[in-house]
């Protein structure tokens, strides 16, 4: 297979899971350990875009990468989300599903569930200003909280997470 692309970036590199019409990423910048993307490997900016047969391997690969995921973080449950569209908060234009792996006790959103949403919606916001700062182009500006904590991984980080994580892919 050839480079995948996240809408202009190239994610080839952070792809722990791939097929011919979808893909699952690492996460530049987890909200947490595990928040992992997963994407249609066509760039469409939104689920509309998207034929049945890709909304279907979509999908289907947000099952498969979800009890991966959740299995490799020892975890409880998942929070999925997508945000379709500017509106939505969605800052990249290629769809993109959020899988975050939860746990019911040493969560960071233990008993205050429902704030995983904003801070979605806040990695969202960040994200082209920490690509650009990567050396990204192509990227439209957006506010950034500079009050978040969390630092954006080096991309050795993040294919030792991609290599981890395809342990996980085969059982699942």
């Amino acid at each position: 297979m050839g480079p995948l692309l996240f809408s202009t970036i190239d994610v080839t590199r952070q792809a722990f899971y791939r097929t011919s019409l979808s893909a699952a990423i690492v996460n530049l910048k987890p909200i947490v350990p595990g928040h992992v993307l997963v994407i249609p490997t066509r760039p469409a900016v939104r689920l509309a875009d998207l034929t049945q047969e890709e909304l279907s391997a979509l999908f289907s690969a947000v099952q498969k990468v979800g009890k991966a995921v959740e299995t490799a973080y020892k975890a409880d449950a998942l929070t999925i989300a997508l945000q379709d569209g500017k509106a939505a908060g969605q800052s990249i234009s290629h769809v993109h599903v959020h899988v975050l792996p939860r746990h019911f006790k040493g969560d960071r959103f233990e008993g205050v569930n429902d704030e995983i949403y904003p801070a979605i919606e806040q990695s969202e916001e960040e994200l082209p200003h920490h690509l650009r700062a990567r050396g990204t182009k192509d990227i439209q500006s957006l506010k950034v909280d500079a009050g978040d904590n969390r630092q954006p991984r080096t991309l050795e980080e993040m294919e030792k997470e991609t290599l981890w994580l395809t342990s996980f892919i085969s059982s699942a």
